[in-house]
């Protein structure tokens, strides 16, 4: 396994407890290997004790490959998410408290701010409740998300995803602060939202232009 994406999945795992993104065992997080396998989580194991013999290698139809733990209960979404989006190469899954109030409700965030748009392509929308776990959850999942970058999951967390693992926690972590936003500005007033348009140019703009590019 290459050693970076095994520490990235340690450092994911301990940077979503420590920001508040999940508490306990729960949520899941995984990034695509080179050979058409995944890396991801075990189940039930705190995110603070992770060590690289406890990570599990699995493909893409969610076969055991490497590894002695019993990978994440929700290994199905994973890789129902990695055969659908061949541009997703890190996929991280949160009950964070501020997403989960949208979870919960069933309710759409729209791109109120220019990092949303950018970064999330689109409005956050909800995938019917299914089971946790259940392929039903995957199928649900999938669609929902469609070619954006996050999705909630019905009464029960969101995922964010990206074309590293280091994105897909950024894209769980702008959803987080997008939702509080949100959320406090109905206190004060209605949210202006982004005219979808302006939500395309500046997803475009972002993926062609925004940050550093290799040479």
């Amino acid at each position: 396994m290459p050693e970076e994406k095994v520490q990235a999945v340690i450092n994911t795992g301990r940077e979503i407890v420590s920001s508040g993104l999940v508490a306990g065992t729960w949520g899941n997080i995984s990034v695509r290997l080179y050979d058409e396998t995944l890396l991801i989580t075990p189940s039930g194991l705190p995110y603070t004790e992770l060590e690289a013999d406890d990570l599990v290698v699995v493909n893409l139809d969610g076969e055991v490959v490497k590894g002695r733990l019993k990978p994440s209960s929700e290994t199905r979404m994973h890789t129902a998410i990695y055969r659908q989006r061949q541009d997703v190469m890190g996929i991280v899954h949160t009950h964070s408290p501020y997403a989960s109030v949208f979870a919960v409700t069933h309710k759409c965030l729209p791109p109120v701010m220019e990092e949303m748009a950018m970064l999330l392509g689109g409005t956050v929308q909800v995938a019917p409740y299914q089971p946790a776990g259940s392929a039903e959850l995957a199928a649900a999942a999938v669609e929902a998300l469609a070619d954006r970058s996050a999705v909630f999951l019905a009464n029960h967390g969101m995922v964010g995803v990206g074309p590293s693992l280091e994105e897909a926690l950024l894209v769980c972590q702008i959803v987080e602060k997008g939702a509080l936003v949100y959320l406090l500005s109905q206190l004060t007033g209605t949210p202006q939202l982004i005219e979808e348009d302006q939500v395309r140019e500046l997803r475009r703009n972002y993926l062609e232009y925004y940050g550093q590019r290799k040479v």
